[in-house]
């Protein structure tokens, strides 16, 4: 920038940082990006406001245009650059790639571990299994199925899988909290369209289920109900079928239908009344083990419009499936026995004691 002044290039590189910092904070979600000339663009836009068309990289990234919606700025994004789009934000550079390595804290060597214990696994109900390991089921699907891509964010602590048709989506979010969102699967009719319906999972949801869900993801079901259709009460006695077939029992508790085990250790509930409204943040679909609904090891929420098929196939899984529960025996410690015997007494009991009075 020989033609910009000290105090200008200082100003776009400030800019440029800020731009950095909200994508890798997640403030500023990538869509797309792709080459122009040998120049990077992308599109994105702010989860509290609108949507922007970058350009360039590192200290020269600067926001070119802005636009009123995501679905907007897609489809101006597409009319210039549609030969060389790809879905997602572009790979980091030399330089972000650099400075990310910079941020990481060099740890200390790990000490010396104590002997494990043995370990016992079970095989229980799939509903009841260990949670494995979700990243791992995750490069297994992509491996498997070569018309879904991978995409890293900019601080790794996020993966995105985009269908080939970029009109169904999964995020994955590495380090959430177990009882907390670690992945959210979302549908569109068009790559560029508002979303139809979606998905989240907790991170502590057992393996079994999991891989259920990628398998759903990947049927021809999905795409030719990618739209999804309004709730009636046919696509409910089809998402429930597995649960009814099982002996759950059932019950309905004013704008909720519930499905159980005997034991009410897992369940599946319909709220009626999100059912019937699109828009709410409310889920209409919530599939859960654990001491309860309201305090679950693991839990799915769905929308409305989620497809009855996707749905029937959670909860054949939960009523028939099976998986793999691990055991580790704890180490009991050695118990201290404090003796009640008395101390002898001093053999020079009667000895005088120096005074301290002066």
């Amino acid at each position: 920038m020989h033609w910009c002044t000290r105090e200008e290039i200082r100003e776009v590189s400030n800019e440029a940082q800020k731009i950095y910092d909200d994508i890798r904070h997640g403030r500023l979600v990538v869509h797309a990006h792709a080459d122009d000339s040998g120049t990077t663009v992308a599109v994105g836009t702010y989860r509290d406001g609108k949507s922007v068309y970058l350009h360039g990289e590192n200290h020269l990234r600067q926001i070119a245009d802005s636009f009123d919606s995501p679905a907007q700025a897609l489809a101006a994004f597409e009319r210039l650059h549609g030969d060389t789009m790809r879905p997602g934000p572009a790979p980091m550079t030399d330089t972000e790639r650099q400075t990310a390595e910079a941020r990481t804290t060099l740890r200390a060597p790990a000490a010396e571990k104590p002997e494990q214990p043995v370990q016992r696994t079970e095989t229980v109900p799939a509903y009841a299994a260990d949670p494995g390991d979700h990243d791992a089921i995750l490069d297994q699907f992509l491996a498997e199925h070569d018309d879904w891509e991978k995409w890293r964010t900019w601080t790794d602590d996020t993966t995105h899988a985009i269908h080939e048709s970029q009109t169904l989506r999964v995020e994955r979010i590495h380090e959430a909290d177990p009882r907390e969102t670690a992945w959210t699967v979302a549908a569109y009719e068009t790559p560029v369209s508002d979303r139809m319906w979606h998905l989240t999972m907790t991170g502590a949801t057992p393996a079994p289920v999991l891989k259920t869900l990628l398998s759903g993801l990947a049927e021809e079901d999905a795409w030719e109900t990618a739209i999804g259709s309004p709730t009636t009460e046919k696509t409910v006695t089809a998402a429930t079928r597995p649960l009814t077939d099982a002996g759950w029992k059932h019950t309905l508790d004013g704008r909720w239908i519930r499905w159980e085990t005997l034991q009410g250790d897992a369940g599946v509930q319909f709220d009626a009344f999100a059912a019937q409204n699109p828009h709410s943040t409310l889920a209409t679909w919530t599939l859960w083990a654990g001491p309860s609904i309201d305090r679950p090891t693991w839990a799915i929420t769905a929308s409305p419009y989620t497809p009855a098929a996707l749905l029937a196939d959670l909860a054949g899984n939960l009523a028939h499936g099976t998986g793999i529960r691990t055991h580790t025996p704890v180490k009991v410690k050695p118990t201290v026995h404090l003796t009640t015997t008395p101390t002898a007494p001093p053999s020079t009991a009667t000895t005088a004691q120096p005074s301290r009075s002066r």
